[in-house]
């Protein structure tokens, strides 16, 4: 075995240790053929009002512009995965909903920690290694390189598929200037399946492998900061932040196991209340109920806007 054998199998081994679920290895490049995707996916205004995502457009396709000199892109996954209360939670609809993976602790957190040990036991290992981790952080192309680091492949709802994991996991990425052993892509088994596609509401995935996010019910209820277009309402259905309902239906996540890290598991206070604690919820309680999670990012104005659709919608139906 050479040294760059054993450095990339003892970082891979490391962190599993640590409790990601996998670890890919991809060698830092400009990324030519989601380049072409993402610009076209912009200039469509598939990103809403998400402007951010018009920004270091260089950095975002070239990891090299974004860490001088960097060679590797390691990509780790975790998994969140609950799948009983998943199973329970996809069933509802009589109570607002929160997507599953912002049930736990912030994810943010929890990776950022992780990859920072990585990153020192990289170090130790291979010696004056420079680099950066990023957690959704920066302009990096995650869901891209975790395909390139053969983790999984782009199903069609445009999320990565893992056949252990399903889709219920996050990604995150140390771009470092060190030369390891590049893993291979995997093959697509998403085969006739058109699940996620027939089963989102507003029609977001309009096709296989394209998502127009600006009619994403997660965009309209957490990246939205203003009214939600009317016409949507009704297909928001239960949820008050993000959705899962192309995850819920595809077949790979029905057979995905359980995740182990338990500071994403789900909080008791987030998946056991009804409808009118909901519509009563305060700032003070908001602040209480959302610490150190990732609902923060909708804010409590954009919170209470979504619950006053889902509870209508509920209602609704009750009727």
């Amino acid at each position: 075995m050479t040294r760059k054998d054993h450095l990339t199998e003892s970082i891979r081994s490391f962190a599993h240790e640590l409790g990601f679920d996998a670890c890919g290895f991809a060698r830092a490049r400009r990324l030519e053929d989601e380049e072409r995707k993402l610009e076209e996916w912009l200039a469509k205004g598939m990103h809403g009002d998400m402007k951010w995502m018009e920004n270091h457009f260089d950095k975002r396709v070239d990891p090299t512009k974004l860490v001088p000199g960097s060679k590797t892109v390691v990509s780790v996954l975790c998994s969140y995965h609950q799948p009983e209360l998943f199973k329970k939670q996809a069933e509802k609809t009589d109570e607002p909903r929160i997507s599953n993976y912002a049930l736990g602790d912030d994810y943010h957190d929890v990776f950022k920690e992780k990859l920072f040990q990585l990153f020192e036991f990289t170090r130790e290992q291979a010696g004056d290694v420079e680099g950066r981790v990023f957690v959704d952080s920066a302009p990096v192309l995650d869901k891209a390189w975790a395909v390139h680091a053969g983790l999984g492949w782009m199903g069609k709802n445009s999320n990565i598929l893992n056949k252990n994991l399903g889709s219920w996991f996050f990604i995150g990425e140390m771009i470092i200037d060190l030369e390891l052993d590049y893993d291979t892509t995997t093959t697509d088994h998403c085969g006739s399946c058109t699940r996620c596609i027939d089963a989102c509401p507003t029609d977001a995935i309009f096709e296989p492998y394209r998502v127009d996010g600006s009619k994403c019910i997660s965009y309209f209820t957490i990246e939205l900061r203003r009214d939600i277009p009317e016409e949507y309402h009704e297909q928001i259905g239960n949820w008050i932040y993000g959705c899962d309902i192309c995850q819920d239906v595809c077949p790979w996540n029905r057979k995905a196991r359980s995740g182990s890290e338990p500071r994403l598991k789900a909080r008791p206070d987030l998946i056991n209340q009804d409808a009118d604690y909901w519509e009563e919820l305060d700032l003070q309680e908001y602040r209480r109920l959302f610490k150190k999670s990732a609902v923060k990012r909708a804010k409590f104005d954009g919170l209470k806007r979504n619950i006053q659709i889902a509870v209508n919608n509920i209602k609704s139906d009750r009727t």
